[in-house]
């Protein structure tokens, strides 16, 4: 066994990162993936740096423990040979509009004549009982619609993007968890249900925790936004030699901090004896703390405060990260042997599992790599197969050229 969910069918109907990241989770967890793509392929298949064209950076990372099949199922024959796959698949994994789906006849009412039993989930941008029910999203326009351009902005000035496919990674991983827990029902009642994750509900709920804040109360008794998160010097601090992240929070902490950095007496100044009175005076606790660490070097830091156990840790940059004590000695990073991309430095499996332990099985597929494969073990005779190939309804990857 290779991971918790070894023997589950999946069927991904997912593209750009999303989704796909999504269906990577649950292939890292020892899901069976198989990756419906299109001729062109996946969009990522041509994002970042590649050795050769269909297998960039961003794809490989999305994609390992998945096989790739190509399917037009505008045509009837891949259509019907979809469909004939989700009769005895676990999971549809999709993020397509729905009407789209409707319009392929692959809608949840379609696939449940099929397979009572398949967990059917869908992660596209909106909740379908709302005016924007049929708006296409990406991550960008869903950071944008939460607000978050605009707590940035709090810190550093005008609207701005967090530096990564933040909205698209959460989701993606509500869209696991609702998966999982699906899966989790129907082993006690055996019937399978439709599961919708839509983007912007969902990174809303994701943000909002946090930032509702005074609009918690009705009628409301404040601004929204977390003081301390957007603070404009909530940032790593500098050191004489370098950057540190320092989480000093506790009342503890805080009097271990004021002795130690030789201002014992702050511990008794009444805004900042407890949480709320720092939490209402953060700005001028964050110029003290800017001050006080460009007196000492990064290593003095590290061993003054990791002595008084206050939470601290160098700062690295992604490419000493790389280097990183702890993530070698824990295996992060992995390289790989890929068949046609060489060697690849890979992510490994974050979480340790005492049983079931799950594994890095394939690297990520050439487009059409399993075309011939996944649809024999779904049960397609040699011929039918062929029937598929020749009509142009199924492709399969060239062994050496790919599709």
């Amino acid at each position: 066994m290779a991971g918790p969910l070894d023997g589950v069918r999946v069927i991904d109907l997912t593209s750009n990162f999303m989704g796909p990241y999504a269906s990577l989770l649950l292939a890292d967890m020892g899901a069976d993936v198989t990756k419906v793509e299109s001729l062109q392929g996946d969009t990522t298949r041509g994002v970042g740096p590649c050795r050769n064209p269909g297998m960039s950076a961003i794809f490989l990372h999305l994609n390992r423990n998945k096989r790739s099949i190509v399917l037009d199922l505008k045509t009837a024959g891949g259509n019907a040979a979809l469909k004939r796959m989700l009769s005895s698949a676990d999971v549809l994994l999709h993020s397509i509009r729905p009407k789209s789906m409707t319009k392929l006849g692959l809608s949840y009412e379609d696939t449940r004549s099929i397979n009572p039993r398949l967990v059917y989930c869908g992660a596209f941008g909106f909740g379908q009982n709302g005016p924007h029910a049929d708006r296409p999203a990406y991550d960008d326009l869903i950071q944008a619609a939460v607000g978050m351009p605009v707590l940035q902005s709090r810190k550093s000035g005008p609207p701005e993007y967090v530096a990564t496919a933040i909205a698209d990674r959460v989701v993606g991983m509500a869209a696991t968890s609702a998966v999982s827990m699906a899966l989790f029902r129907r082993e006690r009642t055996g019937r399978g249900q439709e599961v919708q994750v839509p983007m912007f509900e969902t990174f809303a709920h994701f943000v909002m925790g946090d930032h509702l804040y005074g609009h918690t109360f009705v009628p409301s008794i404040g601004d929204s936004g977390y003081a301390r998160m957007m603070n404009p010097d909530r940032r790593p601090y500098r050191t004489s030699d370098g950057h540190i992240g320092v989480n000093v929070y506790t009342d503890r902490h805080w009097r271990r901090f004021f002795e130690l950095s030789g201002h014992p007496h702050l511990a008794e100044d009444p805004r900042f004896a407890d949480i709320h009175g720092r939490t209402e005076h953060i700005g001028l606790l964050y110029e003290f703390l800017a001050e006080v660490f460009e007196t000492k070097s990064t290593d003095e830091w590290l061993e003054l405060l990791t002595e008084a156990d206050i939470p601290v840790i160098r700062m690295n940059t992604p490419e000493t990260l790389l280097d990183d004590p702890h993530l070698a000695e824990v295996g992060f990073f992995v390289d790989e042997q890929h068949p046609t991309e060489g060697r690849l430095r890979m992510l490994g499996i974050p979480q340790q599992w005492s049983e079931s332990k799950p594994e890095l099985r394939f690297p990520a597929p050439r487009l059409g790599e399993h075309t011939e494969q996944l649809l024999t073990e779904y049960g397609f005779a040699r011929a039918e197969i062929d029937d598929l190939l020749a009509s142009g309804a199924a492709v399969a990857a060239d062994p050496v050229r790919g599709v």
